[in-house]
């Protein structure tokens, strides 16, 4: 008989990569992962790793194997949550990772709705990157995560993960909130330069600047084609333009966010001076109002409380999908079922901050 835990650390190699990983992961040693995948090769009577390099690889009757095992682990799991839901009261623990904002915005409130409502029930928040937190929550790190995907991006597929929408969430350009520190922001470009007037309303479109990142023209036909000729007429899109000589604060390079503001802003034809770069949405909030920076940012950040920077709409008026994943298998389970109602009564709650703020 095949041993189950021996066969989660086989799924685990699959998924991670190395003996190192899968040991620091599941905290045991390196050599007792490697005993432990030793004896089941013995009980399967065939070999399932073999040396490249410094590396171990899979066989193909290991790779056959990974995939019975994962469907005993998923119907263990189902098991699990059929005999927890026929309890009078939801317990035991939850892990949930979570992004920035969420942490913020959304996780307070569904903590004292959970408290109230199921309070035998232990849950725990871990702040994570949602790239890593859906490959986190697939392999059983956490219960629940809640992420985020931005317009025009994809993530990487978890086929044995479910998704269920929270929240559309705006992303507002950010500017800082009095017209005096959004001249010092501006005349820091160039001390010698004249004022820019950012409080101007929209005037004429001015002439395209040369198209940084391959941006066309509003006059090419292939722009007018694709609709980019009548978005770079709109009042928002002169907005943006207005912030196009001024310091930007983006996230990390590689994020969503980041792709998706540097999109939008060679959309509106220039490439944007980043002078910061963090993942802490707060730094942003902080260097914007200062005046040192502008940016993009998405209104669960404000949890619920009036913007402390300027807000105005940007082309198109883009939202993110904040939503919460977990393994399908482990959906019904009642502790995940209660975070979830108790994230989107939450969410709900989360006002919507004034785009008109001044």
């Amino acid at each position: 008989m095949l041993d189950v835990r021996r066969l989660r650390l086989l799924v685990e190699l699959s998924r991670r990569g190395t003996l190192a990983a899968v040991a620091d992961a599941l905290a045991y040693s390196p050599s007792s992962v490697s005993q432990q995948l030793a004896q089941l090769e013995k009980e399967a009577g065939v070999p399932l790793l073999v040396q490249v390099g410094r590396r171990v690889q899979l066989t193909p009757q290991a790779e056959l194997l990974v995939g019975h095992a994962q469907a005993v682990l998923e119907r263990l799991e189902e098991a699990e949550a059929d005999v927890a839901r026929s309890l009078t009261t939801v317990s035991g623990t939850v892990r949930i990772a979570v992004f920035q904002s969420a942490a913020h915005a959304v996780v307070p409130q569904a903590l004292t709705l959970l408290a109230q409502e199921h309070p035998d029930l232990r849950v725990e928040i871990t702040e994570r990157e949602p790239e890593l937190a859906l490959f986190d929550v697939a392999a059983r790190d956490f219960d629940l995560v809640v992420a985020e995907q931005y317009p025009g991006t994809t993530r990487p597929l978890h086929p044995e993960l479910d998704r269920v929408p929270l929240a559309r969430d705006a992303i507002r350009l950010a500017l800082p909130p009095h017209p005096s520190s959004r001249r010092r922001a501006a005349r820091r470009v160039d001390p010698a330069a004249a004022p820019v007037d950012v409080d101007a309303p929209p005037g004429p479109a001015p002439a395209d600047p040369p198209t940084p990142g391959g941006v066309r023209s509003a006059e090419d036909p292939a722009a007018a084609a694709t609709g980019l000729g009548a978005l770079r007429s709109s009042p928002a899109v002169e907005q943006l333009r207005g912030a196009a000589s001024l310091p930007w604060v983006m996230e990390p390079r590689g994020t969503a966010a980041r792709r998706f503001a540097e999109q939008l802003c060679r959309e509106a034809g220039f490439e944007p001076d980043v002078r910061f770069e963090t993942a802490d949405l707060m730094g942003h909030i902080r260097l914007i109002r200062s005046g040192n920076a502008v940016g993009m940012l998405p209104d669960l950040v404000w949890a619920g409380e009036p913007p402390s920077v300027h807000l105005a709409e940007l082309p198109g008026e883009p939202e993110r999908e904040v939503f919460s994943s977990t393994r399908r298998a482990s959906a019904r389970r009642p502790a995940v079922l209660a975070a979830r109602d108790a994230l989107a009564r939450a969410a709900a709650r989360s006002d919507r901050p004034d785009a008109a703020t001044p």
